[in-house]
């Protein structure tokens, strides 16, 4: 499989979203506390349009198969981003997309942060393989409070 790895469109808003959804449904977290219910998850391309902060998603072909960003940590954490939805359909899942997107994302933050701090659920087990392989250090409790409070998992890395 070839896949192709580039920044977000504004025209890859909906595709984004509805693997960011079906993704949430699977591992049961659409639900109040999750990315679900995101504002910006309805025009990603914007959201992620300021400096310091970027959206890759991945294409097989001419189908959207997953993305992920990287932003400043907020509120606000000195010289620290976020790893924010990163989701793949399930046929892209098991073909190294996931660790093109890490690399990709990772290269970016260490451009303009120290640290890459991450929030998952326990079920989520591939993606924990995934962050701990790309040396993301699991901590005990989140870093502070965020948006997604349903989550149970919580990983920092230093750039």
């Amino acid at each position: 499989m070839t896949f192709t790895l580039r920044l977000i469109e504004a025209h890859d808003n909906a595709a984004m979203a509805a693997i960011i959804r079906a993704a949430l449904t699977e591992f049961g977290a659409d639900r109040p506390g999750f990315a679900w219910q995101d504002p910006e998850l309805a025009d990603l391309s914007q959201a992620y349009a300021a400096a310091g902060q970027a959206y890759w998603v991945v294409t097989l072909g001419s189908q959207l198969v997953g993305g992920c960003g990287i932003a400043p940590l907020r509120p606000w954490v000195t010289e620290t981003s976020e790893l924010q939805k990163m989701y793949l359909c399930p046929s892209a899942r098991g073909h190294g997309v996931g660790a093109q997107l890490m690399e990709a994302a990772l290269a970016f933050a260490g451009e303009h942060y120290r640290w890459c701090y991450l929030e998952t659920l326990t079920n989520m087990r591939g993606a924990a393989s995934l962050y701990r392989r790309a040396g993301f250090i699991a901590l005990p409790q989140p870093l502070i409070q965020t948006q997604h409070g349903g989550c149970d998992c919580w990983y920092i890395k230093e750039l």
